[in-house]
């Protein structure tokens, strides 16, 4: 009993009807499709089309081509490619008839997050420093009122003092003057009306490397003035008829919110804005002794 099923495995019995290119043949025919359209398709010439539908194999070339084409032709015409490639290995006994396999789809590789995530850290982080290295280093004007009230309310002398007390040139003390008589009604001057009040601050004599600054306000104008060693000496809102002096290591860097409403003065010439300033914008300057 071995020996006959062995036998009947080894030599297939032979179809009794069309095989292989037969079949397709057979089935194009059934369709109405013309060889002409097989060939466009199949990309071959009418000859090897028919050849091919002969199971005329040698035509076509090596084994694989032969194969291939009976494939592709039996989907055409809604043949098996199964069955067709099966009529092929028995008619073609040299060849070993492989087992039909059915494809498996190749399993989904997941990509690892690790990579992106360290692309997104190295562009967030770039993105930060470049916006930490090219944000303006000037401080941005004050625009809420009442913080601007409070600082315009720190009296200038005070900020005259505090310029003076650390300026390299040691100052004589001044000797406390005897009281002034009282003025007399008649003698007593009056303000005029819309006159600006200079307040009085103490003005040293200015050392190598030092200078005077004098701001007179004919309107709103928030500043800010630090000397050379980085020292505050001004930080208020001037106000229209405010004049206040200032001295300390030049050069002065100073920040005028509305420059409009200022008049400068260094070592007490007239100071000109640059040409290309407007009124109405903030504008930043390096002045020294002129």
């Amino acid at each position: 009993m071995v020996d006959e099923v062995d036998n009947k495995t080894s030599e297939p019995e032979e179809s009794s009807g069309p095989a292989a290119g037969e079949r397709l043949a057979a089935a194009r025919r059934e369709l109405n499709i013309s060889v002409d359209e097989i060939a466009k398709e199949l990309h071959l010439d009418e000859a090897k089309v028919r050849a091919l539908e002969r199971n005329e194999f040698d035509v076509l070339g090596a084994p694989v081509f032969a194969k291939g084409h009976l494939k592709k032709y039996a989907e055409l015409v809604n043949v098996k490619p199964e069955d067709v490639l099966v009529d092929y290995y028995q008619m073609n006994r040299t060849a070993e008839m492989p087992p039909v396999v059915a494809t498996r789809r190749r399993p989904r590789q997941e990509l690892s997050p690790g990579p992106w995530i360290a692309v997104i850290v190295v562009i967030v982080i770039a993105v930060t420093a470049y916006f930490w290295f090219t944000r303006p280093t000037a401080p941005v004007p004050v625009t809420d009122p009442a913080a601007a009230v409070e600082e315009a309310q720190v009296p200038p002398v005070a900020v005259q003092e505090e310029t003076t007390a650390d300026d390299e040139t040691p100052v004589e003390p001044v000797a406390e003057p005897e009281p002034e008589p009282e003025p007399t009604l008649e003698t007593e001057p009056e303000p005029r009306a819309g006159q600006p009040v200079i307040e009085e601050t103490e003005s040293p004599e200015i050392a190598a490397g030092q200078m005077r600054l004098l701001l007179t306000y004919t309107g709103d104008c928030w500043t800010e003035v630090t000397d050379a060693t980085g020292k505050r000496l001004f930080f208020a809102l001037g106000t229209d008829g405010r004049t206040v002096e200032l001295s300390g290591a030049e050069p002065f860097n100073v920040l005028l919110g509305n420059p409009g409403n200022v008049a400068v003065a260094v070592n007490g010439d007239e100071y000109a804005l640059p040409a290309g300033a407007r009124p109405d914008r903030p504008l930043r300057l390096q002045i020294s002794g002129l």
